[in-house]
């Protein structure tokens, strides 16, 4: 008999800020690094991050604003956030959003992100939300195959985000989306 991994998803504590800040760190400095000028990426402090974190987990803005965290036995290997939509477009009762999902560049692969979203959508789900949404860069072909992969789809929607104070530095990103409760047929 082969011994089976130890992972899980829960709810993140504020003592998880720290790993949760490392995560992000290190996932934004590759994913982001064709992107934003490396400086920007490289002024990224850890500590500054993990407080950052630690805040919004401590005095979430909405009762309905989680971050679950992806864990190898007590190792965090990615996050995700859920919260209500943001989108002018959205319905704040019935439109929740993940905001954030992201796996750590050293253990993609490994069922980490399929978990998270899983759970994200539940999560939602058990906040009340009837769909959610989330918004991915438009060059993020892999990330995009894999949401889309779960039964995600694009709604046609899509933006263009200023990453720095003078919006010389921006990010394309499409919505994608899906239903968090069974249709009628």
């Amino acid at each position: 008999m082969s011994p089976t991994a130890d992972v899980s998803v829960r709810v993140a504590w504020s003592a998880d800020a720290a790993a949760v800040a490392r995560c992000q760190v290190r996932a934004w400095r590759e994913s982001y690094a064709d992107v934003m000028p490396a400086d920007v990426l490289e002024a990224l402090v850890e500590d500054d991050v993990a407080a950052a974190w630690q805040g919004s987990m401590d005095r979430p803005g909405d009762a309905r604003n989680r971050v679950l965290v992806a864990l190898a036995r007590a190792d965090v290997r990615g996050f995700a956030v859920t919260a209500p939509s943001g989108d002018p477009d959205a319905d704040p009762v019935a439109d929740g959003e993940v905001s954030e999902l992201v796996v750590h560049p050293d253990h993609r692969g490994e069922g980490h992100g399929s978990r998270l979203l899983q759970a994200a959508s539940e999560t939602l789900a058990a906040d009340g939300f009837r769909r959610a949404s989330m918004w991915v860069p438009a060059a993020a072909d892999d990330l995009r195959a894999f949401v889309t992969g779960t039964g995600w789809a694009a709604d046609g929607a899509h933006r263009e985000l200023a990453l720095d104070a003078d919006g010389e530095v921006t990010l394309k990103q499409v919505r994608l989306h899906t239903s968090l409760v069974d249709e009628p047929s």
